[in-house]
């Protein structure tokens, strides 16, 4: 299993569930399948809320609450892995991490995206080994197998090639999708990021928004003693009517200095298939 984690013989149980929107059985059979393939220690468990619908959502925010909620408590899961991304997680995790038991804080927790309002309400409340990376829904990706086979190398086996190759020994991370984070951004989802090297990525989003949420983001992080910031791929960008003048990496550089966060540079994590894995917090050797 992954690093930080108690190493066991049964099979890796992971648990699958939709705090955000919905997932598709055919999708979830071929993540299975490539799964049986590749990775036979792992036994996956989509739990039936995935395939819920209630208007945009993966069911009602109760039904989404209690379906992570019953696999992070179960003793017998090991793993949480959120099926995909879009909106809603915001909805219901602060409710739902409020809910966990003691047995919650021994499993991974692993998604990116709108995902990420989860990640950030679990890190903050400790609990758990929390990661940002790939989620069964890049199977719909081009390539996209590749990208489940590294999130399953590093959930079963703690692959170390599966984790984002610029991470820094005795170092704290964690990344987030930029407008995911800007949001959670002085709500009770957001956890505590002093000295840490925080990494971030984005997709379809025009550069203005872009910038707004940069210069969101970097105001209320400034005297907040980051380590400093690292940006991974921003894609699939939408032409404006006039060009912006300057690239994700200038808005990013320029924001950072200006409030005296250090811009440490690219990262390999994104909405793609080369997505690598951040596990949050410090990196041992």
């Amino acid at each position: 299993m992954a690093q930080g984690t108690k190493s066991i013989s049964r099979p890796v149980r992971i648990g699958i569930c939709a705090p955000s929107t919905p997932f598709t059985r055919d999708a979830a059979d071929r993540v299975l399948a490539l799964a049986a393939q590749s990775h036979p220690q792992a036994e996956l468990l989509f739990h039936e809320q995935c395939f819920f619908t209630q208007g945009h959502f993966a069911g009602s925010d109760r039904e989404r609450t209690d379906s992570f909620v019953a696999l992070a408590n179960d003793p017998g899961i090991d793993a949480i892995w959120f099926v995909r991304g879009g909106y809603g997680a915001a909805r219901i995790a602060e409710a739902a991490v409020n809910r966990l038991n003691d047995i919650a804080s021994d499993k991974i927790y692993l998604g990116y995206s709108d995902a990420g309002n989860m990640l950030g309400a679990l890190y903050r409340a400790g609990i758990g080994n929390v990661a940002h990376g790939p989620m069964p829904s890049d199977i719909g990706r081009s390539g996209g197998e590749v990208a489940v086979r590294r999130a399953l190398d590093w959930i079963v086996h703690g692959k170390p090639d599966a984790i984002e190759p610029g991470l820094i020994s005795g170092q704290n991370h964690v990344a987030f999708n930029l407008i995911t984070l800007a949001m959670m951004t002085g709500t009770r989802l957001m956890p505590d990021l002093r000295d840490h090297i925080l990494i971030i990525e984005e997709i379809s989003e025009y550069l203005y928004a872009f910038d707004r949420a940069m210069f969101h983001l970097c105001s209320n992080l400034a005297d907040q003693g980051l380590a400093g910031i690292k940006l991974g791929r921003v894609d699939d960008i939408p032409e404006n009517d006039r060009p912006f003048g300057e690239n994700p990496e200038e808005i990013v550089n320029r924001w950072a200095q200006g409030n005296a966060v250090p811009y440490l540079g690219r990262a390999e994590i994104g909405h793609d298939v080369r997505n690598r894995v951040v596990p949050f917090g410090r990196l041992e050797n």
